[in-house]
C-alpha cells in the first residue's frame, strides 16, 4: 500500500462515494447528490423472517429516495438491513436455512418493488457481541456466508449486493468467511468510526485516517489487516463518519487527547454549531485526524473535518480502493457540507 503519495491509477474504475441516509421523506430534496454514486436507505428491518417496510411512512420515504434517480440518472439506490440496534432476531433467523431463503425472496421483491438497486447488509455483528442485549453465536459467520448466497441466487443480475463492516480484529477473525463472501459481493463498506465512544476509558480519535506512524485505532490500520484477508482494495470502501462523538470531565492536558474519559454524548454537523464557539481546534499529524478541546466545560471533541475527508478521499483514490462512505446524509449541512468536499476530492467537481 502507499499512503498520501502518488500511486499509478491509469485504467482503474473510477472510486465511488456512498451515502447513508435515515432520514425522512423530504428532507432528500434539499441536498445536491451530484457526484453521489449510491444513496443506502436505512433502515429496513425483519418481520418474522422477511425484509420488511417498517410502516407507510418508511415507504413513502424509499420511494422518493428512489426518485432521486430521475434526477440524477447514474445514481444506484440501496435498501439495508439492521443497523445498530436493528438486528435484534438476525441470528435466531438466520440459523434457519428455510428463514434465510425466506429472507433472500423477500429483499428480491422489495428491491424489484420499489425500483431499487440492491441491498447492504448492516448485521452488528455476526459472530461476536454488538448491540447489549441482542443475540449471537459462533455459526453466524457460516450462516452470513449462506445468506449471501441465497440472496445472489434470488436477485436479479446487476443488483448491488453489500455489507456494512466493523473495523476491528474481532469482526475480521470471527464475522465473515473473507475468502468465501467477497466473490458474491460487489463492495465491504468499513466502519472505520466508532474506534472511541461510550465505553472508552480514555480519549481518542473516533474516526481517525492514521498513518505508518499511528499505532492507534485507525482506517489505515483497519484497511491494511483487511487486505491481509484477501479483500481486494477495490472492494473496499473507507468510512466517514458525518457526527462528532465528544467526552466530559476531561483534564487540561494535551488538549483533552488520550486522558481518562466520561462519555457525553454525540453531535450532528448542525447542531454541533450551537457550542462549537466553546471549543479551542487541534490537528494531530501521526493520526491525520482533527479533534477539539473546550477547556472552561472540560470537554473533548473528535469528528471528521473537511480536511480529513480530503485525506481520506486522496487515500482511497491513491490506495485504489472502491471508493468512501459515510454515515449519514443528514447529520451534514445542506449547502457546503463535508459532502461536498468529498466529491470534489473524489470526482473532482
Amino acid at each position: 500500500m502507499c499512503f498520501l503519495i502518488s500511486c499509478q491509477n491509469e485504467g482503474d474504475k473510477e472510486q465511488q462515494v456512498i451515502a447513508y441516509y435515515h432520514g425522512d421523506e423530504k428532507s432528500i430534496d434539499e441536498f445536491d447528490l451530484t457526484g453521489v454514486d449510491q444513496i443506502i436507505y436505512s433502515f429496513l428491518h425483519l418481520k418474522g423472517n422477511k425484509l420488511a417496510i417498517d410502516n407507510e411512512t418508511d415507504s413513502l420515504t424509499l420511494i422518493n429516495v428512489v426518485n432521486q434517480k430521475n434526477k440524477y440518472p447514474n445514481l444506484k439506490v440501496l435498501v439495508s438491513l439492521g443497523g445498530w440496534g436493528g438486528c435484534e432476531t438476525c441470528s435466531d433467523v438466520f440459523s434457519s436455512k428455510e428463514a434465510r431463503e425466506e429472507f433472500a425472496k423477500s429483499t428480491a421483491d422489495i428491491i424489484e418493488f420499489y425500483n431499487a438497486d440492491g441491498i447492504d447488509l448492516d448485521w452488528e455483528y455476526p459472530g461476536i457481541s454488538g448491540y447489549p442485549g441482542h443475540k449471537w453465536k459462533p455459526e453466524d459467520k457460516e450462516n452470513f456466508t449462506d445468506l449471501v448466497i441465497l440472496l445472489r441466487k434470488y436477485m436479479k443480475e446487476g443488483d448491488i449486493l453489500s455489507f456494512a463492516a466493523g473495523a476491528s480484529s474481532r469482526f475480521f477473525e470471527n464475522s465473515v468467511e473473507w475468502d468465501k463472501v467477497m466473490p458474491l459481493v460487489d463492495n465491504v463498506n468499513l466502519m472505520t468510526y466508532d474506534f472511541y465512544g461510550s465505553g472508552s476509558k480514555q480519549t481518542g480519535h473516533h474516526t481517525a485516517l492514521g498513518s505508518v506512524d499511528f499505532d492507534g485505532r485507525s482506517a489505515f490500520n483497519s484497511i491494511d489487516e483487511l487486505i491481509s484477508y484477501g479483500v481486494k482494495p477495490e472492494q473496499i470502501f473507507i468510512g466517514a463518519a458525518f457526527y462528532i462523538k465528544t467526552f466530559k470531565n476531561i483534564d487540561n492536558k494535551s488538549n483533552g487527547l488520550g486522558q481518562n474519559s466520561e462519555w457525553n454524548r454525540s453531535y450532528n454537523q448542525i447542531n454541533f454549531e450551537e457550542v462549537k464557539e466553546n471549543f479551542s481546534f487541534y490537528w494531530d499529524e501521526r493520526a491525520n485526524a482533527p479533534y477539539a478541546y473546550d477547556s472552561v466545560n472540560k470537554v473533548f471533541a473528535t469528528f471528521d473535518d473537511h480536511k480529513s475527508i480530503k485525506l481520506k478521499s486522496e487515500y482511497a483514490i491513491k490506495n485504489k480502493l472502491g471508493g468512501i462512505m459515510f454515515w449519514q446524509l443528514m447529520s451534514d449541512k445542506k449547502k457546503n457540507g463535508l459532502l461536498s468536499t468529498m466529491v470534489k476530492a473524489v470526482k473532482g467537481n
